[in-house]
């Protein structure tokens, strides 16, 4: 079956909305945390790296950084892999290159070694895992999958509470190669995930279908591409990659920052790393619920501006908490930031399988992560080298804030200029058709009173005619030929509609009548209205 069932997107399979989805959803929830909580966890491990390797902060902030990296800017080489093998299999290959990559980096002689293994090989499984796991959440879901999103990017928040606290006990009772050597086996859970992405298979068929799948296949297929670059003719897909490049360059600088920013402030360590607890604790809440939101009747049609809302008010919270002089204003600056912070998280990738559709979403989503990339590289360095050119995290706060901003108002006037002509020209197109199915309905319903009579007087000389006796079948193909001309003739200023209706009338009364003609019996024909 699995050499068989390649899941492809465009197989004409209904996502089920449910059932195994679900499945896939817990799958998705674990390689989501995995993904983006790893980067943060392996900093507990900072300092035993620092004094083991003689380095300093700024060369292990490289392991991070590289394993970001490799998670977006593989993205097009796991759409070709997707597109090529399917995701059961990548995600599998994936899970075996995350766990192998920490087990190598425990035998690690020299800091090199441990940005090869941790950062290279450990990124490049979980990037294997992240993007396969949104594209078989794409195909299982599709009236839910607003929802199905929120709730597996909430994977993120939960795992980050769960691996911080794991890393850090781990190093106290095994050091740093025993801390790695187990967090490289709990990464082979990402292979039990990509177990679960089961490939979308239709209902079985019949010997008649069989048959006609047969023929099918047996016509020379299309060859289906490993990188669809069409993509980057949609002019809704531009415009998001555009706008999720400037967002990302401010996005992830406040929770980078914020805990320097409460120590600059004279709070204690402990006190200060509490708001990273706050800050996760609410997005763990917000992503489902805005999911919920995004999936009403009324909101996912407009789930762009929805987005572009997120950012604006994940940038205004920026904004506002740059001012901030105390810790207690960091508290509500985290608090309503894990609310943006999750409404973004939970919307990012449905806005984007809403524009460019499943069968082009692998695609898609390797190519936004590769320009994403890029941004991540600049954005939090940039931020660093302006607090120490400033030594003042209030402009750290404002640039990100500013960025965020930006790129919801780019998102949200280019889809008002330049994507909503298009839905007002089928808008109208369907109104006309509207209009001219409620027209020929009038034209149906309302029949002349000079029609009735006719119709009447017909139906009282009908059993005239039927005692007179039988006519030849030539003459009745004649009179059939002959009458609705006459019927058309007597109302010459009717519109060329009713006169079409009128005719169709007549026809099927005088069907009627010829068929009770021919079995030799006199059986009233039904109305023609």
């Amino acid at each position: 079956m699995g050499g068989v069932a390649l899941d492809d997107g465009d197989s004409g399979v209904k996502a089920p909305d449910g059932g195994w989805g679900w499945a896939v959803l817990f799958g998705g929830f674990v390689i989501t945390g995995f993904s983006y909580a790893f980067p943060k966890a392996v900093s507990v491990f900072f300092k035993e790296l620092i004094r083991e390797f003689d380095v300093g902060y700024s060369d292990t902030a490289w392991i991070s950084s590289i394993l970001l990296a490799m998670l977006y800017g593989s993205g097009p080489l796991c759409s070709v892999l997707v597109n090529r093998y399917g995701c059961r299999p990548v995600m599998m290959v994936g899970g075996l290159f995350a766990s192998l990559g920490m087990v190598l980096a425990s035998f690690a002689t020299s800091i090199i070694h441990i940005y090869l293994c941790t950062g290279v090989i450990t990124g490049l499984g979980l990037a294997l895992n992240f993007q396969p796991s949104l594209i078989m959440l794409n195909r299982y879901f599709s009236e839910k999958r607003p929802l199905a999103n929120g709730l597996a990017a909430a994977g993120s928040p939960v795992a980050l509470c769960c691996l911080s606290p794991l890393g850090q006990a781990l190093q106290y009772m095994y050091g740093w190669r025993g801390g790695f050597l187990i967090l490289g086996g709990i990464l082979l859970n990402c292979c039990a995930c990509g177990a679960l992405m089961r490939p979308l298979t239709g209902p079985k068929k019949s010997e008649d279908d069989q048959e006609a799948a047969k023929a099918i296949e047996e016509k020379p297929k299309k060859k289906h591409k490993l990188l669809d670059f069409s993509v980057f003719k949609d002019r809704g897909f531009v415009i998001y990659t555009v706008a999720a490049a400037i967002m990302v360059l401010g996005l992830f600088v406040p929770p980078v920052f914020v805990v320097s920013y409460a120590k600059a402030l004279g709070n204690e360590d402990t006190k200060s790393a509490l708001l990273l607890t706050i800050l996760g604790f609410i997005d763990i809440f917000a992503r489902p619920t805005c999911g919920i939101i995004a999936g009403l009747k009324w909101v996912r049609p407009r789930c762009v501006y929805f987005f572009a809302f997120a950012m604006i008010f994940n940038g205004t919270a920026d904004i506002i908490g740059s001012m901030s002089k105390d810790y207690s204003a960091l508290v509500v600056f985290c608090i309503f930031f894990g609310i943006s912070y999750g409404m973004v998280g939970a919307l990012q990738f449905e806005v984007l399988m809403a524009i460019v559709g499943t069968e082009k979403f692998s695609s898609a989503i390797g190519l936004v992560l590769l320009v994403e990339a890029l941004a991540v590289l600049v954005g939090p360095p940039g931020a660093g080298r302006l607090l120490d050119a400033t030594k003042v995290y209030m402009y750290v706060f404002l640039l990100a804030g500013c960025e965020v901003v930006l790129s919801a108002l780019v998102l949200f006037f280019c889809n008002l200029l330049f994507i909503k002509n298009k839905p007002q020209t089928s808008d109208s197109s369907a109104k006309m058709e509207m209009a001219m199915t409620e027209t020929e309905m009038e034209q149906l319903n309302k029949v002349p009173e000079e029609d009735l009579d006719d119709a009447s007087g017909k139906r009282a000389a009908e059993p005239e005619k039927a005692q007179e006796g039988e006519q030849s079948n030539q003459e009745t193909n004649e009179k059939s030929a002959v009458e609705p001309q006459k019927l058309s003739a007597k109302e010459p200023e009717a519109s060329k509609d009713e006169q079409s209706v009128k005719v169709e009338a007549v026809d099927l009364e005088k069907v009627s009548k010829e068929v009770t003609k021919t079995n030799g019996c006199a059986v009233e024909p039904e109305s023609s209205l």
